[in-house]
């Protein structure tokens, strides 16, 4: 049988699940998720090799009509940079509410000559089923998808559904990864993630923008990896919010991060971590690139059919 492969592009606004999903259909954590809006920054390629075809999932930061400071302006574009060089879309939304910020994202897919499987996610929090016929006939009419299919990213239902129709439009070509590769991102960067994903479930609803997390020394050891990690905050008044009382707050991080990062690499984790000022760092270009939010080449071996 001919190999198939190709990308896929998990598309929507902010706090649909889409990270949820990617994690999901993986199988193992690779993209950080949290309640708040927002949290996915970066591009994070997930592959899976199944047989004879590999899905290789993009997860996205949320799409948002709002420009807002240069952080937001960065995540924007590296949804939109990853339309442009997928094989289909994965257009995710909530079966609770078709958003107006649903409307925009769909607009800036519209151009599009790839097809579109629209998955609309959550239906495990529908207190009623039937209330779902009326959002599907909606959504047929907004745009001629290639599949409506209704899911649960968090209970995993219907997706093996999902991944039937993606596989359905994946191009014939060899595979473009190792087979048992599961994403293009560094070891490190995993454990900066990591760190921000436990830093954004603990902490209040604005301060979780203004960090982010770089890695300062990471060594692989045989039986341990030693990591040291710093925590980015804008504001000096911002810093005893992260430590917490005593340290509490930052040993809880630590404890909760490290739990995650020995589960991911399978040994014993010793996971250090510091608080720093740099002050405006996320409505900054400059700051941004240092920090690790550089635009970059993000499909460096796929192969244009």
């Amino acid at each position: 049988m001919q190999q198939r492969s190709g990308y896929v592009g998990i598309i929507g606004r902010p706090n649909v699940g889409k990270s949820t999903l990617l994690n999901h259909l993986l199988g193992q954590k690779i993209s950080i998720t949290s309640r708040k809006p927002q949290t996915t920054r970066h591009r994070i390629l997930g592959v899976k090799t199944v047989d004879d075809i590999q899905f290789i999932y993009v997860d996205t930061p949320g799409l948002h009509s709002h420009g807002g400071h240069a952080l937001n302006r960065y995540m924007n574009r590296a949804a939109l940079q990853a339309l442009h060089d997928v094989d289909v879309i994965v257009f995710l939304v909530d079966a609770r509410r078709w958003h107006e910020q649903d409307d925009w994202v769909l607009k800036q897919l519209r151009h599009l000559t790839v097809p579109i499987i629209l998955a609309i996610n959550k239906i495990d929090k529908l207190s009623d089923r039937s209330h779902l016929l009326p959002y599907l006939a909606a959504a047929a009419a907004r745009y001629s998808f290639f599949k409506i299919i209704p899911i649960s990213a968090k209970n995993g239902d219907q997706l093996l559904e999902l991944e039937k129709a993606v596989s359905d439009c994946l191009p014939q070509q060899p595979h473009l990864f190792p087979a048992d590769q599961l994403t293009d991102r560094s070891d490190r960067f995993i454990a900066a993630e990591t760190v921000r994903e436990k830093l954004t479930r603990l902490l209040g609803e604005e301060l979780p923008y203004a960090l982010t997390v770089t890695i300062d020394a990471f060594e692989d050891e045989p039986s341990i990896v030693r990591i040291a990690a710093v925590i980015w905050v804008e504001k000096s008044s911002q810093k005893p919010i992260v430590i917490g009382e005593g340290g509490e707050r930052l040993k809880r991080v630590g404890q909760t991060a490290r739990v995650d990062l020995e589960k991911y690499f399978d040994k014993k984790v010793f996971l250090k971590l510091w608080v720093k000022v740099k002050s405006g760092w996320s409505d900054d270009e400059k700051s941004l690139r240092q920090l690790g939010y550089g635009d970059c080449d993000l499909y460096p071996a796929h192969q244009q059919s």
